[in-house]
């Protein structure tokens, strides 16, 4: 994770940029599922100042060889109208490092009992008293919306940045360019 792009959304009066956030974040986990090398993250740099939104920054971290590769395909035709792409940098030297995972949310206690039954052979009575009513949670976390492409249904991504930390911590990234464990440059 050597090096970084920035992907920046362009002020546009007819489409709101969490729209935008949601089209060219759904169009880079498609490029991501095809590249499938699991090197490239995606961090969102004004996710603290923009409330619950992402802003209006995409960056994406590799290494130059990955993000040329990445880039390569494409996969911004479409955005180019709403979006300014920059070049791949240097991280500076100074940068600290976080994990940007996603989170998922067990918002549906109804899916859950659901699952039980299916996965666990549960009852439903016993589903019930195992997952209430009341055991719904919801995430006070920035997301984009995307759509599945198996099932075409819309979900919400939750998108966590985990605290800073000094040293960095390799890993695979995910085809959403998210991990558990590793961590990117910040900065």
């Amino acid at each position: 994770m050597d090096h970084y792009l920035d992907i920046r959304l362009l002020p546009d009066p007819e489409f709101p940029a969490p729209l935008l956030m949601n089209a060219l974040f759904t169009k880079l986990h498609r490029a991501l599922v095809s590249h499938r090398t699991g090197d490239v993250g995606v961090s969102f740099p004004e996710h603290a100042r923009s409330g619950p939104g992402l802003g209006t920054r995409l960056r994406l971290h590799g290494s130059a060889a990955a993000l040329t590769r990445l880039m390569a395909q494409d996969w911004l035709r479409g955005m180019r109208d709403h979006s300014a792409c920059g070049e791949p940098l240097q991280v500076p030297a100074s940068a600290a490092h976080r994990t940007v995972r996603r989170v998922q949310a067990h918002s549906s206690p109804e899916r859950e009992r659901r699952r039980l039954i299916a996965r666990k052979g549960f009852s439903e009575e016993a589903a019930r008293a195992a997952i209430p009513d009341g055991h719904a949670r919801r995430l006070d976390l920035p997301y984009v919306t995307l759509a599945s492409h198996s099932t075409g249904q819309q979900f919400r991504l939750f998108i966590e940045h985990g605290p800073l930390q000094p040293t960095p911590t390799p890993g695979p990234f995910s085809a959403y360019g998210l991990s558990p464990t590793a961590t990117l440059p910040w900065f």
